[in-house]
This record gives structure tokens, C-alpha cells and sequence, in this order.
């Protein structure tokens, strides 16, 4: 039970408020996730390095958010929605300006990590704050309020950074966060309420370490695959160790009364497709936003702002799908959306591997409003369709889990986008166009073929399945 000292008379003005405090900080942290790819060829120039080894900089961000997604609940319940929020916007700006005065890449990407931290605090606790401040009646438009702006970040994100990168330095990307971050900060400071629990439960320390520790070192491994610094035989070591630690993970949380993450939820139907299906066909297409600043820049030898401008395209439609998906699940379902649309968003990554130098804008901007339409609606039905037979008590830890499990393919979709690359690169030099773009050419082809394997798993759906959602908002 989450109980808030605030007063019954600020009722109003926190209702009035709150969606804005909650919209900014997901602005700033959607803005910050985006605008960071396009730079990443700038930062590689200036840092001494290559672009495809500057995928920590992008994987250690989403990875340390992702594992740090279930502390959220435990801190807000014990310490309060207010002091845990504000303190992430502080540790996030501190953290942004970090990475802005970072003088190498080892230092780059030790502040991204604190940045993870903080902003895996900052979502689950602000849609939870919300979702305890608005009666049922009025969630739904509390929430469109905020996600509508955080859509801008993607939308704005990509373009930013392009034209901050074309006419100022790549390290005044994280500076961005400073005075949007103020601003949430002063926002936060006066209408957050401060929700927390009369009986907290227990930390699963065991089950943190365990989960924290073996999803690392996975994605750590696939980060420095084929990289020359393990042989085969330490590499396979390694894995069968983080392999291990996740399993051990799950024979824990099957024996403790408080798991970190409850894995049994995952034996409703609904949930289980949605979520690991939902994973491989994250994993597939998480690789994009990294793989396509570097087919753009160094691939096509494109400046950076050109580069943001075409991706604009997929972050616009992926807006106005919002506006229809609702209509399309509700009339074929969430079986047959979801199983027809993993194959278009796997022939649309297809595509790209017939994008060069040579390709007309015009169509190179189709191919990406064709991918921002089918990954929105893609993502809604997912992620809407993954509630459909949740019980209201367990609400909260199906988010949990469905957040992390989303965090984690996309940390791992990035290091596999840049894995695959690599090998089909085969030593050859990064500032080779011709062959840069080959090996990105032949990276959209097996990405693409495993999102089509992907749409497999959406087959197990019923076609009455998620109707009790599909009635409603998406």
C-alpha cells in the first residue's frame, strides 16, 4: 500500500503539474537516448577511436537502465516517489555533464552509466506517480499528455544532434540536458507528491546480484565479440558463466516469497508472447538507431545533419501511428496485427540493404516513414497487448519485468547490430565507404531475416486475445 503526505487541498494543483514534471524528464531522457547516435562518428573522430567501437557509449547506457529498472519499485516503497525522482534528475544532469568534459572513451562511457542509472529511476517512478494520482477516469488522458511529448524527444533528437555535431562540438550533445533538466528539476521540486509504502517489502539482494551480474556480462561479451581479447575457448567460458548466473536467477526467484522479478507471470499466455516475443523482435530491430547514423555518414559520406534529417522520417510516422493503431487492433486483432506486421517491419529492414550512395532521398525518406510506421505499431501492440491478462495486484510488477526485458533486447540488439557488422567487415578499415557499406548491407539482411523468424512466436497468439484491451486506448 503506497500512501503520500500531501495535503488534501494540493490535490488540484499536483494533478495540474504533475503531467508536466513526468513529460519533461521523459523528454530529456528520450532526447538524450536519441541525439547520442548521430554524434557517435564525431566522438569516435575526436576521441581516437573507431565508430563501431563506440557502442559501449550507446549499449552501457540502455544496459545500466535496463538492470537497474526493478530497484525502482524497492526505492520508491522505501524511500518515496519524490526523493528518489528528484535525486535521478540530479544524478542525471551531473552524469550528462560528465559526459560532455569526458576526455577519452573510457570516461565517456563511465558517465553514461550513471546516466542509465538515473534515468531507470526516472521512468518507472514518474508513470507511477501518475498512475497513483489519477483516478481510472482520468489516467488515460493524463498519460497521452505524457507520452506525446516524449515522443518529440526521438522526433527531435536525431535532427539535434546532426546540426549540433554540423556546427558546434559533439560534447555540447550532453549539455543539452542541463537547462531541460532544470527545468524538470524545479518542476519536480514543487509538485512531485511523495508516494511510498507502509510496509515495504524486502530487497532481493541475492536476485539482483545474480540478475545484475549475469545480464553484464552477456551483453559485455557480445560488446567484444570478435574484438581479439578473449580466445573461443574464454569467450565460451564466459558465456556458460553468464548463462549460468541468469539461471540461477530464475531457480531463485522461484523460491523466495519477494523475487526480484516474479517470473511467474510469464505462464499467462499474453504476457509470455509479449514479452519474449517481443525481445527477439527488439533484439532484430534495437541495432537500427546505431547502424543507421553509420550507413548515412560512413557509409554514403553524409555530414551529421543530413544524417539526423533522415531520421526524422521514422520518428513522424512512428507518431502518427498512434493515431490509427488503436482502430487496427481493435478491427484484426492482436494476433493477426502483430504476426503481419513483424514481417513488414522485417522486409522494411530489408530495404535498407539497397540503400547506397547512389539512392535517391526520396527514397531513402519512404524506407524510414515505412519503418517508423510499422516499429510504432509494432511496439504498441506489444506493449498494450502485455497487460491484457495482468490481475490488478500484479500490475506493477508485469511493468517491471516487461520494462527490463524491453531495456535488454535493445541493449542487446545494439551490441548484436554492431557484432554482426563487424564480422561481415572482416578486419577491413572502418574508413573504407565501399566496404562499410557492404558489411551494413549485409547486417540489414540477417537482422531482417530474424525479425521474420520473430513473427513465429506471435502464431501461439488466440485471435480473442487482448480484446479486453483493444476495446480500449492503446
Amino acid at each position: 500500500m503506497l500512501e503520500s503526505p500531501l495535503p488534501a487541498m494540493d490535490a488540484i494543483t499536483t494533478k495540474r503539474y504533475l503531467p508536466w514534471v513526468v513529460a519533461i524528464a521523459l523528454f530529456m531522457q528520450q532526447l538524450d537516448s536519441t541525439i547520442v547516435n548521430t554524434g557517435i562518428p564525431a566522438m569516435a573522430s575526436s576521441l581516437g577511436t573507431t565508430p563501431l567501437e563506440l557502442k559501449a557509449v550507446v549499449t552501457s547506457y540502455i544496459l545500466s537502465l535496463a538492470v537497474c529498472i526493478p530497484l525502482s519499485g524497492w526505492l520508491t516503497d522505501r524511500f518515496g516517489s519524490r526523493r528518489v525522482f528528484l535525486l535521478a534528475l540530479v544524478t542525471f544532469l551531473l552524469a550528462s555533464v560528465a559526459c560532455g568534459l569526458a576526455v577519452n572513451a573510457q570516461m565517456l562511457i563511465a558517465a553514461r552509466i550513471p546516466q542509465g542509472i538515473s534515468a531507470a529511476m526516472m521512468m518507472p517512478v514518474g508513470r507511477m506517480a501518475i498512475v497513483r494520482t489519477f483516478p481510472k477516469g482520468e489516467l488515460l488522458r493524463a498519460m497521452n499528455f505524457v507520452i506525446i511529448p516524449a515522443l518529440l524527444g526521438p522526433l527531435l533528437g536525431p535532427t539535434v544532434g546532426g546540426l549540433i555535431v554540423h556546427w558546434l562540438s559533439w560534447r555540447d550533445i550532453f549539455f543539452v540536458n542541463v537547462p531541460v533538466g532544470l527545468a524538470a528539476l524545479w518542476f519536480g521540486w514543487r509538485y512531485m507528491p511523495d508516494y511510498r509504502s507502509a510496509t515495504p517489502r524486502p530487497l532481493d539482494l541475492r536476485g539482483l546480484l545474480l540478475f545484475v551480474s549475469g545480464a553484464g556480462l552477456l551483453s559485455w561479451l557480445l560488446e567484444i565479440f570478435g574484438d581479439h581479447t578473449l580466445d573461443n575457448s574464454q569467450a565460451l567460458a564466459l558465456l556458460a558463466v553468464s548463462l549460468s548466473l541468469l539461471a540461477a536467477y530464475g531457480w531463485h526467484a522461484a523460491r523466495v516469497p519477494h523475487p526480484l522479478l516474479r517470473l511467474g507471470l510469464l505462464r499467462i499466455r499474453t504476457f509470455r508472447v509479449s514479452v519474449l516475443g517481443g525481445f527477439v523482435t527488439r533484439l532484430a530491430v534495437g541495432g537500427m538507431p546505431f547502424l543507421l547514423p553509420l550507413l548515412y555518414q560512413v557509409g554514403m559520406g553524409l555530414p551529421a545533419w543530413q544524417s539526423g534529417l533522415l531520421m526524422m522520417p521514422a520518428a513522424a510516422a512512428a507518431m502518427g501511428m498512434k493515431v490509427i493503431a488503436t482502430a487496427l487492433l481493435r478491427r484484426y486483432g492482436f494476433r493477426r496485427v502483430l504476426t503481419v506486421n513483424t514481417v513488414l517491419v522485417g522486409c522494411t529492414v530489408a530495404a535498407y540493404s539497397q540503400v547506397d550512395a547512389g539512392t535517391p532521398l526520396v527514397v531513402i525518406v519512404g524506407i524510414g516513414l515505412l519503418l517508423g510506421l510499422f516499429n510504432s505499431l509494432q511496439y504498441s501492440s506489444m506493449n498494450s497487448m502485455a497487460y491484457a491478462d495482468i490481475d490488478a495486484a500484479d500490475v506493477s510488477m508485469a511493468s517491471t519485468m516487461a520494462s527490463t526485458m524491453q531495456q535488454m533486447s535493445m541493449s542487446f540488439g545494439l551490441a548484436l547490430g554492431s557484432l554482426v557488422t563487424g564480422l561481415y567487415l572482416a578486419g577491413l578499415p572502418q574508413t573504407d565507404r565501399l566496404a562499410v557499406t557492404g558489411a551494413l548491407h549485409h547486417a540489414f539482411l540477417t537482422l531482417a531475416v530474424l525479425t521474420l523468424l520473430s513473427s513465429l512466436s506471435f502464431r501461439s497468439l488466440r485471435d480473442d486475445d487482448g480484446e479486453s484491451v483493444s476495446r480500449g486506448a492503446v
